[in-house]
């Protein structure tokens, strides 16, 4: 089976969050299901860099507006076909703004290119190749789906897979006559979207199946809390939704054989974990015990629950524990956690930022990882940590609820449990939490055998991968 996957990102050749390793590691799952994917990215300037010479497949001398092609490309074991597009991808800064933070205000433009050559490959195919079904991530890559249906490859199967409903592509109603759709597309059961043009709601009801990261996340979106006013849509749609949980690349994140971290350990030698423990230490800062160590890994923003746990910084070292923290986000919150470092020399450690190898480490030498959200389709962070026996402490909400096992009294006594889940995410909860993580710490027996039960967790790829293979031989049987 031939799969065109369509995406703003992915690793490594660029990343900016979890969408780059899911697009990047599930091509090579896929592998092993019978399905050969080609992944159409756009050019930014790390992923020419990467590509180097590549064939010319496709040229385009206005592609809106600007010259483009399409390149054709193998790196790393990925597949990729590259919108070449000087114009809409050759800037500084990141995929979607400026080294300030702000979007780039084309981005409607760029996308909807990224989105039109999604189209015309899945219509025409290309010299030799042509995809059977077509799977498109999040807003940046939807409005694919809405290109195909009204166009010559509406008969082409077409997925859309929702990483986060939180953002959504939303753009005034101008710019629906630039985007080369009839005017049938316009309308509730088209691009319309409140007045305006939606990306993400385009795809969702121009797809035929719509897939979400996680189990409990597919569920949670059906609610007005979850749904971010697509919960109708979505509803409407139920019986073409599912939710199919995120892997991991068990071969880049393997405590076993990392190159990224000073000593490789496993669940039968864990002690190999106090030498990265000692490195994290130093690279952040703290002081030399055996105090828990807290690490968060993520973006510092509301949905994130990062203004809580600014709140929790105080509580967390008056119980005696530390913290490392790598991310970056909301600049408030950066200020409040540089601000409680400076307060907590030595108990709390902070780099703003975003830092590969570094996370490697920190879940290598972290001995539980911090994870409040409000919401998490997904997350990948605790499926890291569990590999590397950094024991998640989450809120009890969409993949962070299907993934990690709580450590009530059942589940520790059959050695089951594999992190600290609680609910609702709120200043109490996440105080109690963080007392009884430092609570259980201290039972060393206990809490060695937490970390074996969450390294022995399977986060690969591996049945997740067999449920989108059977999707699209689904939808592949109903188009014929």
């Amino acid at each position: 089976m031939q799969l065109l996957s369509v995406a703003s990102e992915i690793y490594p050749l660029i990343k900016t969050g979890g969408l780059a390793d899911v697009t990047g590691a599930l091509p090579a799952a896929l592998a092993g299901e019978g399905v050969a994917s080609r992944t159409l990215v756009p050019g930014y300037p790390a992923v020419i860099a990467r590509i180097g010479k590549a064939k010319v497949v496709r040229r385009y001398e206005a592609l809106f507006g600007v010259p483009a092609t399409v390149l054709a490309a193998s790196v790393e074991g990925l597949d990729l076909l590259v919108l070449d597009a000087p114009d809409f991808f050759a800037r500084e800064g990141g995929p979607y703004g400026d080294h300030a933070g702000n979007d780039w205000g084309d981005n409607w433009r760029r996308f909807a290119a990224l989105s039109r050559v999604g189209a015309d490959i899945a219509a025409d195919g290309l010299k030799g190749w042509r995809p059977d079904v077509v799977h498109v991530h999040d807003w940046q890559a939807a409005l694919t789906a809405a290109y195909m249906r009204f166009g010559p490859a509406h008969a082409v199967p077409k997925i859309v897979t929702i990483h986060n409903l939180a953002f959504q592509g939303r753009y005034g109603a101008d710019v629906f006559g630039q985007l080369g759709l009839p005017p049938e597309a316009w309308g509730m059961d088209g691009v319309e979207y409140y007045g305006g043009v939606g990306y993400l709601k385009a795809g969702l009801v121009s797809a035929d199946a719509i897939t979400t990261v996680s189990p409990t996340y597919a569920e949670e979106i059906r609610s007005p809390m979850h749904g971010m006013g697509l919960d109708g849509l979505i509803n409407g749609r139920v019986d073409r939704l599912y939710g199919i949980l995120n892997g991991v690349d068990t071969a880049i994140w393997n405590p076993a054989d990392d190159p990224l971290i000073p000593k490789a350990f496993s669940g039968r030698a864990l002690a190999g974990r106090g030498a990265n423990r000692r490195a994290l230490e130093q690279q952040f800062g703290l002081d030399a015990d055996d105090a828990p160590i807290f690490i968060i890994v993520s973006r510092l923003t509301w949905q994130k629950g990062m203004d809580l746990m600014v709140d929790a910084l105080d509580h967390l070292v008056g119980l005696g524990a530390k913290l490392a923290l790598l991310g970056s986000g909301d600049h408030p919150l950066e200020g409040a956690f540089l601000g409680a470092a400076d307060r907590h020399r030595g108990r709390i450690g902070v780099r703003i930022g975003y830092d590969e190898p570094m996370s490697h480490l920190m879940q290598a030498g972290g001995d539980a990882i911090l994870i409040p959200s409000r919401f998490e389709p997904c997350g990948l962070t605790q499926l890291y940590a569990l590999r590397y026996g950094c024991l998640p402490v989450v809120a009890r909400v969409g993949g962070l609820a299907d993934t990690v096992i709580d450590a009530n009294a059942a589940a520790v006594a059959a050695g089951a449990a594999t992190g600290l889940v609680f609910a609702p995410s709120d200043p109490l909860a996440l105080h109690g939490a963080i007392a009884r993580t430092v609570r259980l710490h201290g039972d060393r027996p206990v809490w060695q055998a937490m970390q074996r039960a969450a390294m022995r967790a399977d986060v690969s790829w591996g049945q997740s991968a067999a449920r989108y293979a059977a999707l699209y031989r689904s939808l592949l049987t109903a188009a014929a």
